[in-house]
């Protein structure tokens, strides 16, 4: 699971006019409803300002910005039999336009060879096979031990992939990369010493982004990761705290695979949740983010929904499976609550969306309340649901090295893109409360065609898309007149908020399937 708890960037933003009563039984459960999704939404908002300051806190220890201890110092005077052996996994399915790239990539790394292997886990059914095979067989000729691993089905998607690659695999550390990641040559040698303590069964890099500026869909999707992974991932390591391997660019003591009951694949996000029942068992994870490992970001809206989905749903099948056996734990309580958060936070994606829909009938059925009330309560929409979030994604970018100008720009995107999320995400959400664990989508890659036209099969979608969100964003518009007509103007920063982020959506998914369908 790459994102880990996207729908923790949806800020709050119900400005509405709460200068209303009860008029009617309908208009009390409205009144009733509204408030609680708002009560709960500022709740998960506030929750970013236990993150900055916990963050602060930590740099100003020996930490910085989320990054271990340096392990890795003086390690390239090691000779070669004291590296512990390493086999790099890489899971592919029909990635042709990425995968010589990957290969490419990991077969570079400065390790010693004869301590580490490569299986290319292919599950591909088009011409990836033959473009895997010609790549593998160039290095292959070069002294890099690299194996082409497939499987009769493709059982289990990635978690079956990894699972099944396990079973030959001789590395005492397990790497994964997907495939569009192209690790620099030193990662391994940079993560490697971490596990000189044994105590440590994961260690995660951080994620950079290769086509960040191509557009303002990878700027926005940046924002959301660079907070994630500087400020999320930094603060519960360094304070103690359960975090995830995020599914890739990250390294595991194979041990510790083994001992938390190997790669399952009852849910779509199998490194979320093997990463739990690991640390359940007592593993240590460690995130080093002064290890960068450059990624490809999805480049259309239909790829970026699909990869949405699938992390959304998956995160809230693993709190299914793993919460009710956490929270019986003899764990401190900072530990249970701050894994509370971090496996339910997207529900705020059909949180936002409920109050979106009951805005208009809240609003229509208002009459007086005390000022003091309606000022008190909108200034703690403001303070405790507004402001850590604006503040959360505005230090991930400054800690991530953008100029003002640029986070002040790519943080509007962001909150402007989760908001437009919050349809696919919220069925997302209501499809991961149900029994089947669903398919698992794969994301589309564009590689060297970055900017092309993809051609239909590795379109993002079969089928015109965005129709919801663009009905959404018209319904808003004609909202925003109306509450401009009617006065109630501080409604209308949400108003215009849920009306462009429905648009941007609704326009970027028609636009990719039509593209597609050329």
């Amino acid at each position: 699971m790459k994102l880990t708890n996207p729908g923790a960037f949806v800020i709050p933003f119900a400005f509405a006019d709460l200068s209303m009563a009860v008029v009617g039984g309908a208009h009390a459960l409205t009144v009733v409803m509204y408030v609680a999704a708002q009560s709960l939404l500022v709740a998960y908002g506030s929750h970013r300002w236990l993150v900055l300051w916990r963050t602060a806190r930590g740099r100003r220890s020996r930490f910085a910005a989320g990054t271990s201890a340096p392990a890795h110092a003086g390690a390239s005077e090691r000779p070669h039999d004291a590296w512990p052996s390493i086999t790099v996994q890489l899971p592919v399915f029909n990635e042709r336009r990425v995968v010589d790239r990957l290969i490419d990539a990991v077969a570079a790394l400065d390790y010693p060879r004869e301590r580490f292997e490569i299986q290319v886990l292919d599950d591909s059914t088009d011409e990836t096979v033959e473009r895997a095979a010609a790549a593998m067989a160039r290095h292959r000729a070069c002294g890099i031990r690299i194996h082409h691993v497939r499987r009769a089905t493709r059982k289990g998607f990635k978690a079956g992939a990894l699972s099944n690659g396990l079973a030959t695999a001789r590395g005492q550390l397990i790497a994964v990369f997907d495939a569009d990641f192209v690790p620099s040559p030193d990662f391994l040698r940079r993560m490697a010493p971490h596990f000189d303590d044994p105590s440590v069964g994961m260690a995660q890099a951080r994620w950079t982004h290769l086509n960040r500026d191509a557009s303002w869909l990878t700027r926005a999707q940046a924002v959301m990761l660079d907070s994630h992974f500087l400020l999320e991932h930094a603060m519960r390591s360094h304070a103690g705290l359960f975090f995830n391997f995020n599914g890739t660019a990250g390294l595991w003591r194979r041990a510790c695979i083994e001992d938390a009951g190997g790669w399952q694949h009852d849910t779509l996000t199998e490194d979320l949740d093997l990463s739990y029942r690991a640390q359940l068992a007592g593993w240590r994870f460690v995130f080093d983010a002064s290890v960068e490992a450059p990624a490809e970001l999805p480049g259309d809206l239909e790829a970026f929904k699909s990869q949405q989905r699938r992390w959304v749903k998956g995160s809230i099948q693993t709190a299914r499976k793993l919460l009710p056996g956490l929270l019986r734990q003899p764990l401190r309580f900072a530990l249970k609550a701050e894994a509370v958060v971090h496996l339910t936070s997207n529900v705020c994606y059909p949180l936002l969306l409920l109050l979106g829909l009951l805005l208009l009938p809240v609003l229509i059925g208002r009459t007086a309340l005390p000022p003091l009330l309606v000022w008190s309560l909108e200034l703690g929409v403001i303070v405790f649901g507004a402001i850590p979030v604006l503040r959360f994604l505005w230090t991930g970018q400054r800690l991530a090295g953008r100029s003002m100008r640029d986070a002040i720009c790519d943080v509007a995107a962001a909150l402007t893109l989760g908001v437009g999320l919050s349809l696919n995400n919220a069925r997302a959400t209501l499809e991961g409360l149900g029994s089947r664990p669903g398919e698992w989508e794969r994301t589309p890659k564009e590689g060297d065609a970055r900017g092309k036209r993809v051609p239909p099969r590795y379109a993002s979608a079969i089928q015109v898309a965005g129709r919801a969100e663009a009905a959404l964003a018209v319904y808003y518009s004609v909202v925003a007149v109306w509450v401009c007509a009617g006065g109630s103007w501080r409604a209308l920063p949400f108003v215009l908020l849920l009306a462009t982020g429905f648009g941007w959506v609704g326009w970027g998914s028609l636009r990719a399937t039509v593209l597609a369908a050329r």
